[in-house]
């Protein structure tokens, strides 16, 4: 999964793919990489971000969909946690609603999700990103949130959303210390017995500086490293920054598996 944020204030590259015309050419360079799914936010969730009106990210994310819908072959998923958002991305032909507050932060999204449906992803957060890092506790952070995740895919399938287009998110970095990100990744394949996709976005997070010892080197290789271990785990959607790389290392890495 590439990401292309469309936002001023990400905490990789915000800014640099706020004009419509660098987002658009950023997607496409993602799918020509090996993107199998491109991954458009309009709406910052890094830890103490502040959030944006639903006219906002509407105004950053409709023109690129518009511009995109037509000339990508991959599904399109939309990151935002507002019904009205992502209803709009899906009358655009957006196919997947990613949503970091497990379809829960909007009272109208799990609604909009099983009319159309579309696929969700449905990840776990401590919080909002405004308090989420304020000292998250947990007894074991592996099982609390199995358990979570767990409930939700149930609540889903209560609600009408088919089990086939259900994808769950431990949400690293989100309300979660340097130990508990790890924790979670060393135990990733835990989630498969939820018996739905596991998608994984640790892409360039600050826990990856403070396990290279350099807050101000790039993360990208430290990425790379955590997704070959997520798909020796047998994780099955990694969201990235750097497509390319990821795509050339899996390769690698499964001509040497066989």
């Amino acid at each position: 999964m590439g990401i292309v944020n469309v936002t001023p204030d990400s905490f990789s590259d915000g800014g640099e793919f706020l004009p419509v015309d660098r987002a658009v050419e950023h997607a496409l360079r993602l799918e020509d990489a090996g993107a199998c799914i491109l991954d458009i936010g309009g709406e910052s969730t890094r830890p103490y971000s502040s959030p944006v009106s639903v006219d906002q990210e509407l105004s950053r994310v409709v023109p690129v969909l518009e511009r995109l819908s037509s000339r990508v072959a991959i599904p399109i998923s939309i990151d935002t946690s507002k019904a009205a958002v992502a209803q709009a991305a899906i009358d655009l032909g957006v196919e997947i609603i990613n949503d970091i507050t497990g379809l829960e932060g909007d009272p109208e999204m799990v609604a909009v999700a099983a009319r159309s449906q579309v696929g969700v992803c449905a990840m776990h957060i401590r919080g909002t990103p405004q308090n989420m890092q304020d000292d998250p506790v947990y007894g074991d952070v592996v099982d609390e949130i199995y358990e979570y995740l767990k409930r939700r895919d149930h609540s889903l399938l209560a609600q009408g959303i088919a089990a086939q287009r259900i994808c769950l998110d431990p949400g690293i970095g989100f309300g979660k210390t340097h130990t508990q990100n790890l924790h979670l990744l060393r135990n990733a394949q835990r989630f498969l017995k939820l018996q739905r996709p596991v998608l994984i976005g640790h892409s360039r997070k600050g826990f990856v500086g403070k396990l290279v010892g350099d807050q101000d080197r790039s993360r990208d290789a430290g990425t790379l490293g955590i997704s070959l271990a997520m798909a020796d785990q047998g994780i099955q959607v990694l969201r990235v920054h750097d497509v390319a790389a990821t795509v050339d290392a899996l390769v690698c890495y499964r001509a040497c598996k066989e």
